[in-house]
């Protein structure tokens, strides 16, 4: 019996002749085990498609996703999702004979950290980001984390001083004095549970690695006070005080990522791209707050250094693209 050879159908014309953007997959979902340790990633995958091509071929996505896994993760020391990103883009590039994949992972897993004062092991769960673009100029990549913690509003905390400062005045307190008790005993403010985000964009080329343990460091310290699951009340009297302490708006925890960004990661060209993003779950709105900045290193350098200010800030999107200001 003679086989039927089966039209290749993603390869014939399209009824309109033009290009598309990205095509491909999203909520690949995928359970990788790496030494002893376990993430849960998903991820998405996405071509350009010329106007000539009707469809991208949609298996071969799901096939490329396996064939890394395989071949990269289950053997690293440790897991890079930015890397395995890079992978994966560069084979789905090859294998659908595009001029430009992109491929985006979020991996959820657990760190294991002491309480502040008891020191019981607490867990805790993270978000591991990469991304990649690959085209005929190379493969970008972008490395990100997101973190919990609490902020308290410096706002609210300045209208119960005042007040304190009033009543403490009428009982016969000195000013002097009035100081000294605020100094001592931190003044109360509402609080927020805060979710940071950063991401780090490496150019073409670059072959430096950054450990997630650092972004995860810069983030959690942008905010008030780091958070844990678990807690004796020793510890919670030591995150609450430490917040109140350290009072921050939304904006403040922003600039306090890309202040640590500067500081701590002077490995880093003036072409690597930052992103630092804040929000905030109100307590006493029905609202959240959000704050961000974006752009490549240099300027951020330039403006902390000089107060040079640029309107346009180069976004996520333009970078991971190759705009010609990227």
């Amino acid at each position: 019996m003679q086989l039927v050879a089966t039209p290749d159908v993603q390869a014939s014309t399209p009824t309109v002749r033009i290009s598309l953007s990205r095509v491909g997959v999203t909520g690949v979902e995928k359970v990788i085990r790496v030494q002893q340790q376990l993430f849960f990633a998903r991820l998405e995958c996405f071509v350009d498609l010329g106007p000539a091509q009707k469809g991208a071929h949609m298996s071969r996505f799901e096939e490329t996703v396996n064939d890394v896994i395989g071949e990269v993760v289950l053997g690293e020391e440790a897991f890079r999702a930015e890397r395995l990103a890079v992978r994966i883009a560069e084979l789905v590039r090859e294998r659908q004979g595009a001029r430009r994949a992109e491929v985006t992972i979020a991996a959820r897993y657990p760190e294991h950290k002491p309480a502040p004062v008891s020191g019981i092991q607490t867990q805790e769960i993270y978000t591991l980001f990469g991304s990649a673009a690959a085209s005929e100029h190379g493969t970008r990549r972008l490395v990100g984390v997101a973190a919990q913690g609490m902020t308290a509003c410096p706002c609210a905390q300045q209208l119960v001083a005042g007040a304190a400062r009033e009543r403490l005045a009428a009982h016969g307190f000195s000013d002097e004095q009035i100081e000294q008790i605020l100094e001592d005993v931190p003044v109360a403010t509402h609080n927020q549970r805060g979710l940071g985000t950063l991401h780090i964009g490496c150019p073409e080329g670059c072959d430096i690695e950054l450990d997630a343990a650092r972004l995860l460091a810069i983030v959690e310290d942008a905010m008030s006070s780091e958070i844990y699951e678990l807690m004796k009340r020793t510890d919670e009297g030591s995150v609450v005080e430490k917040a109140h302490r350290r009072p921050r708006f939304v904006e403040d925890c922003v600039r306090e990522m890309v202040r640590g960004v500067v500081e701590d990661l002077p490995e880093l060209s003036d072409e690597h791209f930052v992103s630092a993003r804040q929000e905030n779950l109100e307590t006493i709105h029905q609202h959240n707050v959000v704050a961000e900045r974006y752009g490549l290193l240099g300027e951020l350098r330039r403006e902390l250094r000089d107060g040079e200010h640029r309107f346009e800030h180069l976004t996520m999107r333009e970078w991971l693209s190759g705009s010609p200001r990227g």
